[in-house]
């Protein structure tokens, strides 16, 4: 059997299918980015900030979550840390795509890739069908969400509080639609993708109803419902395969 090598196989994506891959995220981030604009106007943070926010650390959850604790007056600390809980997942979602891009990649790209990376951009790069996936495919795909993402944040600050409060509230979960949208036709081709999202999906539901954990909050929710499922997977497809 022959070994496709990354050159032989990358060459196939250029920085113009990124482009193409990242228009459907860049339409559906727009509308959340909004929604992120007026909230962050709405809690008081000063117009400066929710930009910086969406520059340097463009993450649509820990933003909103962000922008409330600061609402709330919570210590700076804290919030780093729940940011940084609600992000864990992004460590093995770099570590994984990076198994796809060259090794000779310069550590700079890499560290810029893995900046870009969502959970809807990794879905999209995680799912080609290619075995090895060109660096600049991948930046051209972060890249897109991000200047939409900013985009939208510029749009949401400056529109203030003119929409009316139904469509700020539809836009809150405009994000989470998106991504279902791009994890069924996974879960449809493989039964692994659909046990180990119907195992997060039970022991999220467990968590919620479970005596004693009445207070866990939503993010702790979030990682152990992500942990369970990985776990399930890694024990029912030790090889990737079927169980």
């Amino acid at each position: 059997m022959e070994t496709v090598t990354y050159q032989q196989e990358s060459v196939r994506l250029t920085v113009a299918d990124g482009i193409k891959a990242g228009i459907p995220i860049a339409v559906g981030y727009i509308p959340i980015a909004i929604a992120f604009g007026l909230l962050a106007k709405s809690s008081g943070v000063p117009n400066e900030v929710s930009i910086l926010m969406s520059l340097a650390i463009f993450a649509g959850a820990s933003q909103f979550v962000g922008v409330n604790l600061l609402a709330l007056g919570t210590a700076y600390w804290e919030i780093v840390l729940a940011t940084f809980i609600l992000n864990l997942r992004h460590f093995l979602m770099a570590a994984s795509l990076a198994q796809r891009l060259d090794k000779q990649t310069p550590k700079p790209w890499l560290a810029l890739v893995s900046f870009g990376i969502t959970d809807e951009t990794f879905s999209v790069a995680s799912l080609r069908e290619e075995q090895y996936l060109s660096t600049g495919f991948v930046l051209a795909l972060n890249g897109m969400a991000f200047a939409a993402w900013n985009i939208g944040t510029w749009v949401g600050l400056f529109l203030a509080g003119g929409l009316p409060e139904s469509v700020k509230a539809s836009m809150g979960i405009a994000l989470y639609a998106m991504f279902v949208g791009l994890l069924l036709p996974s879960m449809k081709k493989s039964r692994p993708a659909l046990v180990i999202g119907l195992a997060a999906m039970v022991m999220h539901g467990l968590l919620r109803v479970m005596p004693g954990l009445e207070g866990l909050s939503a993010g702790w929710g979030v990682v152990i419902a992500t942990v369970a499922g990985a776990v399930a997977g890694a024990i029912l497809f030790v090889d990737g395969g079927e169980a």
